[in-house]
């Protein structure tokens, strides 16, 4: 669909923006150095094109929508993330807000492109579960880098772990209740006798659980790789989406 092209694109270029910000600190990073511009296979001038030609791309895409507040939403989201990489990257706890609020604009512009409400508890999910994995990040990026954490990223050398767990654990109790409420919610408003949205909070509720021994074990600077690799978590999805239809279409 259009959000989502217009979304890819946007994305990307500002991915470009932030790899050219960032290519020197990235060429010390173990595996940031790969990056083209890091590693000189791409040059900066090149990348600042690219990046800004996608990003002006990006918004008559969405455009075609026809949703004036999927563009309004595109639009905040390339400001959130462009001055993440010219600020908020060195702010301790601000740079946690601001890439969380990434994702739930993301979020908001998926539901703006084809006229659908978000809930305020919808919004909770969205918000605390976005922060519960970019600390993640954090916490594991701290751990694995050691000593080297804050030559390579700036906010790393004012955080701590005991800092990182606290947040993850306000983080994970936030979304989880919200998700909580959220299910009870949608359930009175379906007026079904089912028990499938409540059902829905076990698979949600265990997959924080079995994200946060992943981020124990060391993993978790790559979120994605977590996702991709353990087993046990992408059962859990299918079996939340299962669940989930079934609350749905029941």
């Amino acid at each position: 669909s259009g959000d989502l092209v217009a979304f890819c694109l946007g994305a990307s270029g500002t991915y470009f923006w932030n790899d050219v910000l960032d290519a020197e600190s990235d060429r010390d990073h173990p595996v940031k150095s790969a990056r083209p511009v890091a590693s000189g296979r791409l040059s900066p001038s090149a990348a600042r094109w690219y990046g800004s030609a996608l990003i002006a791309v990006s918004l008559p895409v969405m455009a075609g929508t026809g949703r004036w507040e999927a563009v309004a939403v595109l639009a905040v989201y390339h400001a959130v993330t462009l001055s993440y990489s010219l600020v908020w990257k060195h702010v301790a706890v601000i740079d946690l807000a601001a890439i969380a609020a990434g994702f739930v604009l993301r979020a908001a512009g998926g539901a703006a492109a084809v006229a659908v409400p978000m809930s305020a508890w919808f919004v909770l999910v969205t918000t605390f579960g976005s922060l519960y994995v970019v600390t993640g990040k954090r916490f594991a990026e701290l751990r694995q880098l050691g000593p080297d954490a804050p030559d390579l990223r700036a906010t790393l050398g004012d955080y701590t772990e005991g800092f990182l767990r606290f947040v993850l654990a306000v983080a994970a109790g936030s979304a989880v209740v919200s998700y909580c409420m959220w299910a009870f919610e949608t359930k009175q408003i379906a007026a079904s006798d089912l028990s499938y949205y409540e059902l829905s909070i076990i698979p949600f509720v265990i997959a924080f659980l079995r994200y946060g021994l992943a981020l124990e074990r060391g993993h978790g600077a790559a979120p994605e790789e977590v996702f991709g690799r353990d087993r046990v978590l992408q059962v859990l999805g299918a079996l939340w989406v299962l669940v989930f239809g079934l609350a749905v279409y029941s």
